[in-house]
Parts: C-alpha cells; sequence; structure tokens
C-alpha cells in the first residue's frame, strides 16, 4: 500500500514546518537550550501542524545524537537519522504514546494513562504523551489529569493538542505553555503542493494547485489529501476541470468572471453562467458561498484599500490583483446585491431547487 501524500510529506524538521514561523523560533530555541516544557496546549485549525510539532518535540527530546553532540543541539533541530527519531517518525516507539480522546475520552482512559506514566520510558530518555482532540475529554477526565499535568515524573512530557480551545478547563490550561496555530496562507501551501507535484512527477496547472490550496481552507493537510485523490488512479496530468469535477467548485479566473457580470449590471451573462454551472455539475451552494466571499473582499477593498496587504495572506497576488480592478467599479448599489446573495445563500442551502434563490437575488440585485 502507497503511503498517503500528506503522510510522506509530514515536515520531519522545524525548517520544514511551514506558516507558524513564531511557535517554530520559540521551541527550536528551547530545543538549543534543552529547555522542553513538561506539558504543551497546542490550538487551532485542523490540519495547521498541532500533531506534527508534538512528534518533532517527542524527536527533540530523545533524539540521541543530540544527547551526545553539543554542537548538533545548537541546531534545535532533531537529526531524523538515529534509532529514537526513526522510530517515532515510523510510528513504532513504545515511549510515544498518541491518544484520540474523540475515542478515548472517559475517566478510565484517563486512569490507564496514569498508570503508564508511572512506569519509566523502555529505550528512550523522555516518554512523550501526545492527547490529540483533547476538548473532547470528560470533566472527570479532565479531574483525573489534572494532578499528572501539575507534577508530572521527570521523564514525561505531555501534550494536548485541540481544535476547540475554549472547551479546555482554565484549570488545565494554566498548567501547560500555550501556542496557538494559526491558518496557513494560500501562496504557502500552493508553493508546497508545486513541490511534491514536482517531486511525485505530476503535471498539474498553478490555476489547479491555487483551486486546490484554497480547498484546503488554511489546512495543509486537507489540500494534500485533495491532490493525493486526484492523482488516486495513477493519473500524472491533473487539468483545471479535474479539480473543480473533484470538489464541485469553480476556480477563480471564472468566480471573478462572473463577479464581473454582476458589478457591471450584465444580467444576462450572470444567468446564464449560473445555468451553465448547474448543469456543470457544481454546487450551487459553494459557488454562493465564495462569491459572497469575493464580493465582500471587493467592498471591503472598494472603501478601505490598505486592507489588500491583509488580503495577501489570503490570495494570490494574480488573484488580488484581479479583485482590486472590480473594487475600483464596487458601488453602493452593489451591497444591496451582496445582502440578496447571502438571504439567497441561506435558503438554498434548505431548498430542493438551489438555483432559483440566485436567480432571483440576480434578477432583483442587478441593475442595468
Amino acid at each position: 500500500m502507497s503511503l498517503a501524500i500528506y503522510r510522506k510529506y509530514r515536515p520531519l524538521s522545524f525548517s520544514d514546518l511551514l506558516g507558524q514561523d513564531t511557535i517554530v523560533k520559540i521551541l527550536r530555541e528551547a530545543a538549543r537550550q534543552d529547555r522542553l516544557a513538561h506539558a504543551y496546549l497546542f490550538s487551532g485549525p485542523r490540519g495547521t501542524g498541532k500533531t506534527t510539532t508534538a512528534r518533532l518535540i517527542a524527536k527533540i527530546a530523545n533524539c540521541e545524537k543530540r544527547n551526545a553532540d553539543k554542537k548538533f543541539r545548537e541546531k534545535g533541530e532533531p537529526c531524523n537519522e538515529c534509532a529514537a527519531c526513526t522510530a517515532i517518525d515510523q510510528g513504532r516507539s513504545l515511549d510515544v504514546v498518541e491518544i484520540d480522546a474523540a475515542s478515548n475520552r472517559g475517566i478510565d482512559e484517563i486512569r490507564d494513562l496514569k498508570e503508564s506514566v508511572r512506569l519509566s520510558p523502555t529505550e528512550s530518555r523522555y516518554k512523550v504523551f501526545i492527547i490529540d482532540e483533547a476538548h473532547m475529554l470528560t470533566k472527570d477526565a479532565w479531574n483525573a489529569l489534572l494532578k499528572t499535568l501539575e507534577e508530572p515524573p521527570h521523564y514525561v512530557i505531555m501534550i494536548l493538542a485541540t481544535t476547540e480551545t475554549e472547551k479546555v478547563p482554565a484549570t488545565i490550561a494554566s498548567r501547560t505553555q500555550q501556542f496557538h496555530f494559526r491558518r496557513v496562507s494560500i501562496m504557502q501551501i500552493s508553493d508546497k503542493l508545486a513541490r511534491i507535484a514536482k517531486e511525485e512527477g505530476i503535471t498539474i496547472g498553478k490555476e489547479a494547485l491555487d483551486l486546490i490550496a484554497s480547498s484546503g481552507d488554511g489546512s495543509f493537510r486537507d489540500a494534500e489529501s485533495l491532490l493525493d485523490q486526484l492523482v488516486s488512479f495513477g493519473k500524472k496530468t491533473v487539468a483545471l476541470e479535474d479539480v473543480e469535477q473533484t470538489i464541485g467548485k469553480i476556480g477563480f479566473h471564472k468566480l471573478s468572471e462572473f463577479a464581473g457580470f454582476l458589478l457591471e449590471g450584465n444580467m444576462e451573462a450572470a444567468l446564464k453562467a449560473v445555468s451553465e454551472i448547474q448543469e456543470g455539475g457544481y454546487n450551487i451552494a459553494h459557488f454562493t458561498k465564495d462569491l459572497i466571499q469575493y464580493l465582500r473582499r471587493a467592498a471591503v477593498l472598494s472603501h478601505s484599500p490598505d486592507m489588500k496587504d491583509a488580503f495577501k495572506k489570503e490570495l494570490m497576488e494574480e488573484h488580488l490583483n484581479m479583485l482590486s480592478a472590480h473594487a475600483g467599479i464596487f458601488k453602493e448599489k452593489h451591497i444591496e446585491l451582496l445582502k440578496r446573495l447571502i438571504e439567497a445563500y441561506g435558503q438554498m442551502r434548505y431548498s430542493q431547487f438551489p438555483i432559483i434563490p440566485i436567480e432571483v437575488a440576480i434578477i432583483e440585485g442587478v441593475k442595468e
């Protein structure tokens, strides 16, 4: 069985961890000084590197070369060559325990964990416990874990990862070093996908890569999984149409063209384009959502041009230029159109005929 792309290209060192520069800087410095904390809380959106960073800490703590070579330790990275690093990368280290709190959320499982904490490492310097989806733990489980987090044995490192940090009790959070992982920019995701495609011998255009990256919604893992899906049948050439059909979304250029029809008052072209999107089997609700986001950005840019710097984190430069052009023709009357599209989106999610709300919104909202 071939290895999934997101697993094959998982970061093996802090230098490979993209989009989390502040976290990398702090943890690398802690590694240099050999001052890793006994407990961490990683929060943030899915696929942004929380579990990967937890494994990197496990490797840093147990890397045999770091422990033996002070000069190498100054790099603040694992060697990825010693027996400990290799075992952790391959998921066979007895001293790195990963627990899915979504399915092991009760007090009995935490009691088992506490018993395991009492046992010294089998073959490594530190025993590392990684609790994923930590917010799923029950109240009793949290209470049982509290003392262990407060005063763990010197050979134990506890790492909690969650997408919903507000559900983690303050008494738990206060006993950890907390790091929030940010959504990754589309540009960084697209650049990594391009490198993966080159490495895998995949021919894919920039527009297709950008659509995959935007569909990842700030998650490397989601974007890489989609790329994996597209080439899963041995196909080494991926066209934009392949991506659009797979995810049910149209590319940015087509979306921008459609927004232009609306802003220019070309109702006939807009209605024809909607009909073609429907007949093409694309998800009308997703299309409307993307269109609302596009027009919202155009509206913001038309009133506050300085927001262009903020949008650079969300859009490719070519796409931002297209958006800026539309911001220049965005008028106050288009705010009413945007409101109608928002209402249409709310209606179509529960309608058996999702095309009707957007057609009505176009007819009522587009002014010749």
